[in-house]
């Protein structure tokens, strides 16, 4: 007969807290994971909002970096994941809105990590989705400064699995396209090839549209995208406050009006629409 340790019950109950319901949550143990060495900068995706949806290596990140450089769409619970004396520098980029140039944040990283700090460049989603990461990280390999990637969730996937809604569903669709809505120094969506976009697959996700919705919708049915093809547009996704509209892509730009949506969001155009109805499970549905 085995004989428990006789501090096992204490050591147990160390690792133990309490989470957002009441409920016991154990400490998750980041060892074994990598350290975070001065003179590293570490490009890590936080995800499209929940907490819970930090990678592991995320977390190890926050635990160790001597300041965090962090977008608009990284949350103040994330944020409240670091070191109390680390420094928290603010380098927002949001559509429409006041925001820092890229080549500033990328020589910024560079300043600090030859200044000894290790670098956390914290970004919503995923840095190589949609995130310009890959522009820093050419920046950083040029001035030899080493880094480190580390994925996040793309609010592309995991934004639409919490409003109820696969990108992929095999009896819809075998193939989904990301698109931007927002063209690097371009005002307009029509520098874009839409005509491709609308011909290449059934589903369509789009990231930051917004404040283009009404010209991609009309530039999508003028290839030949059908006006009642459904559309949901998922704002401040896998947070409290997320809501779901759905209806149609003639009446994109009148959905978000009339629900009075803003950034950030995500839409998804495409039959896979259909499901939020049956597999929405987060949030209560605001459906046009």
């Amino acid at each position: 007969m085995h004989e428990d340790d006789p501090n096992s019950a204490a050591k147990k109950q160390d690792v133990i807290r309490l989470g957002p319901t009441g409920h016991p949550v154990p400490d998750i143990s980041l060892h074994g994971l990598p350290e975070f060495l001065p003179g590293w900068v570490w490009l890590t995706g936080a995800g499209p909002g929940d907490p819970g949806l930090l990678t592991l290596h995320a977390v190890n990140a926050l635990k160790q970096a001597d300041c965090v450089v962090y977008d608009a769409l990284v949350s103040e619970d994330i944020l409240s994941l670091t070191r109390p004396e680390a420094e928290l520098i603010y380098s927002g980029k949001r559509g429409g809105k006041p925001s820092s140039r890229q080549e500033d944040i990328s020589r910024q990283l560079v300043a600090l990590a030859r200044d000894g700090q290790r670098v956390l460049r914290l970004k919503g989603g995923d840095p190589f989705v949609f995130g310009r990461g890959g522009e820093e990280a050419q920046m950083l390999v040029r001035a030899e400064v080493p880094f480190r990637l580390i994925p996040g969730i793309s609010a592309g996937i995991g934004g639409l699995g919490y409003a109820g809604i696969p990108v992929t569903h095999r009896e819809v669709n075998h193939a989904v396209t990301f698109v931007t809505g927002h063209l690097a120094g371009k005002d307009t969506p029509e520098l874009m090839d839409w005509a491709a976009i609308a011909k290449a697959t059934p589903v369509i996700v789009i990231y930051m549209a917004m404040s283009r919705l009404a010209s991609i919708a009309d530039l999508l049915i003028a290839a030949g995208r059908a006006p009642n093809e459904k559309i949901a547009i998922v704002t401040h996704a896998t947070m409290p406050e997320q809501r779901v509209v759905t209806g149609e892509l003639g009446a994109a730009a009148a959905l978000a009006a009339e629900y009075d949506l803003e950034p950030p969001s995500i839409i998804v155009i495409g039959d896979v629409v259909d499901l939020h109805a049956e597999l929405s499970w987060f949030a209560r549905p605001f459906d046009g």
